[in-house]
């Protein structure tokens, strides 16, 4: 059953010990240190901010790209941000009209962001596992985006927390945090547990958040898509839990929004794709994009290929959350399918 709920929500700030989160109240987003591909969206940002730069000034908004409108005061600092999310929401802040110059660019990886320092951003290093790193990396910053992190040297909620405690030490009014969208249905288990716990600290830090509970990525379901073309079949699981998968650009358009427009202090967003996906959607997007039909076979008892469910009830979600922050629906699966069109077919054969 499709799950259509308010835009947003806003929640009060607790004391002390929090409870479960209300209703309405985000899989990993990991720092990848890898370079992404560079779209020729990506690249076209980059030269209009590198030609603001040259002449004193600040790129204009890209059309169809809602402005700067006072959300955004001073310097804005953006954790991970040479991973693949962080790399998106930087070039989006960009196309936003904020200048290079306003944001502080955290990575363990700083290195790799050399293009925006270039054009006047701040780049340091950051290693949330290191926490006498941070204030150096946080100070001057007012307002933050913290990217969930990768399991790493220490546990997730406690390195989360390492970052929201030198930030508010640091001046930072508030926070932004890449939540998961199955807290939403008060999910505070397996994959839910860090984000919980990230969520919490973060409502008790003093300083204002935001709660950008993002669902699954539907970029990885290119490779699902691609096996299903290859093999000519997909094996449908006896219990599914169809995903509202949303797109990494999504995400990261509605992370700049956040950054950048006026009131969303204390307030819980469900990131999700416009639409619930299984392994039928799958399917049927990729033949509708290929031609190549794929045959549908249910799973038989104990088949090691037939994954046991798609996620859980509580990311069996789709909300208007980002075509209310950014003013444009999200990405379909077939849209993404159509922008990727070549790489299936080539694994259509």
């Amino acid at each position: 059953m499709t799950c259509m709920h308010p835009r947003r929500v806003r929640a009060s700030r607790p004391s002390g010990a929090c409870a479960i989160p209300t209703s309405h109240e985000r899989t990993k987003n990991m720092e990848t240190h890898s370079r992404p591909r560079r779209t020729w969206a990506t690249l076209a940002v980059l030269a209009i901010a590198a030609a603001g730069a040259a002449c004193g000034g600040s790129p204009e908004p890209q059309s169809g790209t809602p402005a700067t409108t006072g959300g955004h005061d001073g310097k804005i600092i953006v954790s991970g941000a040479s991973g693949q999310l962080g790399r998106l929401v930087i070039d989006d802040l960009l196309a936003r009209g904020v200048p290079a110059s306003d944001l502080i660019l955290v990575s363990r990886t700083p290195e790799a962001l050399e293009e925006y320092a270039q054009l006047g951003a701040s780049t340091r290093f950051g290693d949330f596992a290191q926490p006498e790193s941070l204030p150096e990396a946080f100070a001057g910053g007012t307002r933050m985006l913290l990217i969930s992190i990768g399991f790493g040297d220490i546990p997730r909620p406690q390195a989360h927390k390492n970052a929201i405690d030198a930030a508010v030490a640091a001046g930072v009014e508030h926070i932004a945090y890449t939540s998961y969208v199955a807290i939403s249905r008060g999910d505070t288990e397996g994959l839910a547990a860090d984000h919980y716990q990230t969520e919490q600290a973060l409502k008790e830090s003093g300083v204002s958040w935001t709660m950008l509970r993002n669902s699954i990525y539907s970029n990885g379901q290119l490779q699902t898509a691609a096996k299903m073309l290859a093999d000519g079949r997909a094996i449908v699981p006896a219990e599914e839990h169809p995903i509202g998968y949303v797109t990494r650009e999504d995400c990261a358009a509605a992370a700049a929004a956040v950054l950048t427009t006026p009131g969303h202090e204390n307030m819980a967003y469900d990131i999700t794709g416009p639409e619930l996906i299984g392994v039928r959607e799958i399917a049927a997007a990729a033949t509708a994009v290929t031609g190549k039909p794929i045959e549908l076979v249910p799973a038989k008892p104990g088949e090691e290929e037939a994954p046991r469910a798609f996620g859980g009830p509580g990311i069996s979600v789709v909300s208007g959350d980002v075509e209310a922050l950014t003013g444009r629906p999200p990405t379909s699966l077939r849209e993404l399918f159509e922008t990727n069109k070549d790489q299936l077919l080539a694994a259509a054969g």
